[in-house]
């Protein structure tokens, strides 16, 4: 069981001491991309609950949320917690038995309404909607780049290729053309950081430790895998988006979801300019294509609700 923790978003920090009310435990995949950026923003909304980590030297909290860890999600059922389980990303394969949460747990699977459904759904489990930043502004003075990378599930060969192929490139035509260049990234730190070795001006975050979120605000350009968290975030705020090739059965298969709904440039020519100096035309995105009755961007408040109710009056 991995708990999020941040120094630099206190609002998100399972360790809240300004708060005072009953105590949940947050929980998140640490190494998906996907999950930390679902914590985050659902914690941004859940007010006076006190967040915190469970201990035998402690009751246990009163509710609790866990974005996709099936393991963590059973144990503390087991404890006689009730939990929330949210789903924070696109589904790869069918997942393996033992894979799915406890049918106690009162599930959510994040997932816009604009995109078409993967699969039938499962009994009791309700989507989000988009599971968006508390902040959708962005500094007008931004610069740089942000780059948002998933390696979560993708073999070891692929993510290879890409760390000293094609995010070499990106990263080296990053720092000329905007002058900086953030790469934040679930897992492979290790990988990256040798891959990288040879462009000290990139700074390399991991995922976990790195509040997304801001980054996002203060940056020019936005490269992202093509995961669920990185699309809400730039459909929040009405920014542009460039996707990175797709790593993994689970991103090529969003990815080619997306292609058949909007018309997301790629980030597979860093020669190209329009890559880094995108029109006025483009500068919103493509995001005034989707139908504003689909456009559900209050997810994070919703899970957040849910869990408030979970708190304050345990089933």
């Amino acid at each position: 069981m991995a708990l999020l923790t941040s120094a630099e978003d206190s609002a998100a920090s399972p360790d809240n001491r300004t708060a005072h009310g009953p105590r949940v435990l947050l929980s998140a995949r640490e190494d998906q991309l996907d999950s930390t950026l679902a914590l985050r923003r659902v914690a941004a909304h859940l007010g006076d609950l006190r967040r915190t980590g469970w201990s035998e030297l402690e009751p246990p909290p009163v509710a609790a949320l866990v974005c996709d860890d099936v393991a963590a999600t059973g144990r503390l059922l087991d404890l006689g917690v009730p939990v929330v389980h949210l789903e924070s990303s696109h589904p790869g394969p069918p997942p393996a038995e033992g894979d799915t949460p406890p049918g106690r747990a009162l599930g959510r699977v994040h997932r816009p309404g604009w995109l078409p459904p993967s699969g039938p759904p499962v009994r009791g489990v309700r989507p989000t909607g988009v599971l968006a930043p508390q902040r959708t502004g962005r500094s007008r003075t931004r610069s740089g780049t942000l780059l948002l990378l998933s390696l979560w599930s993708v073999p070891d060969a692929d993510a290879g290729a890409f760390a000293y192929g094609a995010l070499r490139d990106l990263a080296a035509a990053a720092l000329h053309r905007t002058g900086s260049c953030t790469v934040v990234a679930d897992t492979g730190l290790a990988l990256l950081r040798s891959a990288l070795a040879e462009h000290p001006g990139v700074r390399l975050l991991r995922a976990a430790e790195a509040d997304a979120d801001a980054l996002h605000a203060d940056a020019a350009v936005f490269l992202a895998s093509p995961v669920l968290g990185a699309l809400a975030l730039a459909q929040a705020r009405r920014a542009p988006l460039a996707l990175l090739p797709p790593l993994g059965a689970a991103q090529r298969d969003l990815a080619a979801q997306l292609a058949e709904v909007l018309p997301l440039p790629t980030a597979d020519d860093p020669a190209d300019p329009a890559l880094w100096g995108l029109s006025a035309a483009a500068a919103a995105g493509p995001w005034h294509l989707l139908d504003p009755a689909l456009d559900d961007l209050r997810g994070a408040q919703r899970v957040a609700r849910t869990l408030r109710q979970l708190a304050l009056a345990p089933l």
